[in-house]
């Protein structure tokens, strides 16, 4: 174990180990308390861009390591997680989904089309595809960033960027200033999402992962409320303000608050989180440390940890998984009001219509991840997430332009149940594949953010898809079938890959014991073992 640093000031203590002194006891180091009572205190941070105290980090895991603690004790510490951690975060996602949907829900409205200067479809969809491009550029040293100054810190100067930005649609006119400001909302919201996967695996294990994930990194909730919301605010008017207008500031403004709230209260790791007594943070990095040990500090640079994820077969085919099924999603977030007023419904209805398919995903969402983590398999519950919402995409393609009977919508209607439902749930069940697919935790975080990255410079061509709107969106719907079809293929192949390099990894480690080895791998910082390590195990 390394030394703690220098930062952390070490004193004598009576029953203290030392060169001519006595030995620590087994119950003070099962409390889980003893080093951290060593430390000199809360360090200050010289300014905002400061690293978090590493010493500290230390003592946390050298208390981890000895702590012991019961089943009931471990619960406690995982429900003041959840209350505190996944409450902020489910709440800054909602607002994030917020601010990025936005724009679907006040395309169907002239007055916003024609403040913006959207006279055609090429130009709706220069609009929506150019959101990505700061995203792609800056998905990755964002997530390095993330690591260095921690996660409240960042997670502030995002929200508070996209927030600003999406306030100021309101009073932006034109269609230049529409394309300046998509661009630094896709700015704003770079790291963002990869950023908070990394983040709740500092957490949670990873069989509780997705579970979490689905609750608070989906669309499903926030697009249901969201729906309501541009079903009530677009009827507001006033003598300075129009309906859309209400919309994106309604919107924006808890962003912002959101913003601070997430400054102040949101821990940037367990072992900093004020809302934990030393032993429930050694409880809460011991239960981690169990399952895979993930580190704050320390472990391989940003460039390093690029290279192992590139010329790692695993995160090219999450990237596909991602990006094939992230074809559809970057379409129907946006176009899912637009395919509904296309049905025949008016404006307002089509708003109001969007809840139900929202509000229906929502519950496959959270039944897969939950499925998911009690079996503690990703791949078979990818490819049926792809499977449904192909399905849906082959209905949506097979009864456009055949008429606007009750029948024909009905169908169509019933068909973007199934398009909502699994497009969005493949989205903590592949995040959370790829959080336990990379090991150490400093390749998962450029890892994760790979994966976005990459995969959004797809998007980047999603909307041009739906380019058709005289053919009923059609050859959209047929394009996005079959991207999920190959998420579908990619998914079955990489399942195949994992299960074989587990079984024989567990042949390497038996053949290497009964050799007489010590060790059938070699620990890195901290303890973690990697996932090139023959002893680590894959989740399939």
């Amino acid at each position: 174990m390394t030394a703690l640093s220098s930062s952390v000031r070490m004193e004598p203590r009576q029953g203290e180990k030392s060169e001519g002194g006595d030995i620590v006891t087994d119950a003070a180091l099962a409390e889980g308390t003893f080093y951290q009572s060593r430390t000199a205190g809360v360090t200050k941070r010289r300014h905002f861009f400061s690293p978090p105290d590493a010493g500290l980090a230390e003592a946390v895991n050298q208390d981890a390591d000895n702590v012991e603690y019961t089943e009931d004790e471990e619960k406690a510490v995982r429900r003041k997680i959840d209350m505190r951690v996944l409450t902020l975060v489910v709440s800054s996602y909602i607002f994030n989904q917020f601010d990025r949907t936005n724009i679907g829900n006040a395309h169907v409205i002239k007055a916003f089309n024609e403040n913006f200067g959207i006279t055609d479809n090429n130009k709706w969809t220069l609009a929506l595809s150019i959101f990505y491009v700061g995203y792609c550029i800056l998905e990755m040293p964002a997530n390095v960033l993330q690591r260095y100054i921690g996660a409240n810190r960042f997670f502030f100067l995002s929200l508070s960027w996209w927030g600003i930005a999406s306030l100021s649609f309101v009073y932006a006119k034109g269609y230049a200033g529409l394309l300046v400001l998509r661009v630094l909302l896709g700015i704003g919201e770079a790291g963002y999402y990869a950023g908070m996967i990394y983040y709740l695996s500092f957490w949670y294990k990873r069989s509780e992962l997705a579970m979490r994930i689905s609750l608070c990194m989906t669309g499903t909730l926030p697009g249901a409320i969201g729906g309501l919301l541009a079903f009530g605010l677009v009827r507001a008017h006033t003598s300075l303000l129009t309906g859309w207008q209400f919309l994106f500031l309604i919107e924006a403004i808890p962003t912002l608050v959101m913003a601070v709230a997430v400054l102040l209260y949101l821990p940037s790791f367990p072992f900093s989180a004020t809302f934990l007594t030393p032993r429930e943070k050694a409880i809460a990095q011991a239960r981690l440390n169990r399952d895979h040990r993930p580190q704050s500090h320390g472990g391989m640079n940003g460039w390093a940890g690029f290279k192992a994820v590139v010329n790692d077969l695993n995160a090219w085919a999450l990237m596909i998984i991602y990006a094939s099924f992230n074809v559809g999603v970057a379409t129907i977030s946006y176009f899912l009001p637009t395919l509904i007023n296309e049905l025949g419904f008016s404006p307002l209805s089509s708003q109001g219509l969007t809840v139900a398919p929202y509000a229906v995903g929502w519950f496959m969402v959270f039944f897969q991840a939950w499925h998911s983590d009690r079996t503690r398999d990703r791949g078979y519950h990818i490819m049926l997430s792809t499977a449904v919402s192909c399905v849906g995409y082959i209905v949506l393609a097979a009864l456009a332009g055949r008429g606007t009977s009750a029948r024909m919508i009905g169908g169509r209607y019933v068909a973007l149940f199934l398009v909502v439902g699994g497009n969005y749930s493949l989205f903590p069940l592949v995040m959370s594949w790829a959080a336990n697919v990379f090991s150490p935790t400093s390749k998962r975080g450029v890892g994760t953010a790979f994966i976005v990255s990459i995969s959004n410079c797809v998007s980047i061509a999603s909307p041009q898809i739906y380019f058709d709107a005289e053919r009923d969106y059609r050859d959209g719907h047929a394009i996005a079938a079959a991207c999920l079809f190959a998420s579908f293929m990619a998914a079955f192949l990489l399942r195949t890959r994992l299960a074989r390099l587990n079984q024989r990894n567990a042949e390497k480690v038996r053949a290497m014991a009964a050799g007489g080895a010590q060790d059938a791998g070699s620990e890195h910082v901290g303890g973690e073992i990697w996932d090139n390590d023959p002893r680590y195990v894959f989740m399939t």
